[in-house]
């Protein structure tokens, strides 16, 4: 499962990539700053190669280390731009958790697990199992139904969305959520991590699997 992958990822610690290559295979590149710099291109002796992407230029941009942090670099290396955020690049920019960098017809998600830990309590297999009511339950699968299709880029279901499929108040699924907040430890994370956290928790807990959405 795609989720299970990136939380995998995530439970090592370091910076990654990731995003579809032309069978919608999920791919996951790790952030290494002791390797350095990372070319991105559709040439072959790229590191990160998107050979299937026409609109991507042969060395296209790069992912370079900098100060503890990470930067995509593109200082008029490609012929169509790349894109962080639906921003133009030009030079040097610093890339945050969730960043979207856009490169020809290719989109790649750039995740920084450091930041998210100290909002989050380490799961161990050995930690009882979470329970949830069937009302939380049924709010955690209608929060969690945009991935249903594994999009490299799905979002959590809104307020609306989750009231509307469920046939209930939105001061109803806010009460709800918050409960949930508290019972995954979330309450201290920025408010727009918080929804994207519940649904991995969710996943990692076996609370919502695949073939329930």
């Amino acid at each position: 499962m795609d989720l299970k992958r990136r939380l995998e990822a995530e439970r090592e610690g370091a910076p990654f990539v990731f995003f579809r290559d032309d069978k919608g295979d999920q791919q996951i590149i790790t952030l290494d700053p002791e390797r350095g710099s990372l070319s991105v291109g559709r040439d072959d002796r790229c590191d990160v190669c998107l050979r299937w992407d026409s609109r991507v230029s042969r060395l296209h941009a790069r992912l370079e280390p900098s100060g503890g942090s990470w930067t995509v670099y593109d200082g008029g290396l490609s012929r169509n731009g790349t894109y962080l955020n639906r921003e133009r690049v030009h030079g040097h920019r610093v890339l945050h958790d969730r960043d979207e960098i856009r490169l020809g017809s290719t989109e790649l998600c750039f995740c920084d697990p450091g930041p998210r830990r100290s909002g989050t309590r380490t799961i161990s297999t050995q930690q009882p199992a979470l329970t949830v009511s069937p009302a939380q339950k049924r709010v955690l699968l209608a929060l969690s139904r945009p991935y249903k299709h594994h999009s490299a880029f799905a979002r959590p279901a809104t307020n609306r969305e989750i009231a509307e499929e469920l046939v209930l108040s939105i001061e109803a699924v806010k009460s709800h959520l918050r409960a949930l907040f508290g019972k995954f430890d979330l309450d201290q994370l920025p408010q727009n991590e918080k929804r994207v956290r519940l649904v991995e928790q969710a996943f990692q807990h076996g609370l919502v699997r695949d073939n329930e959405l």
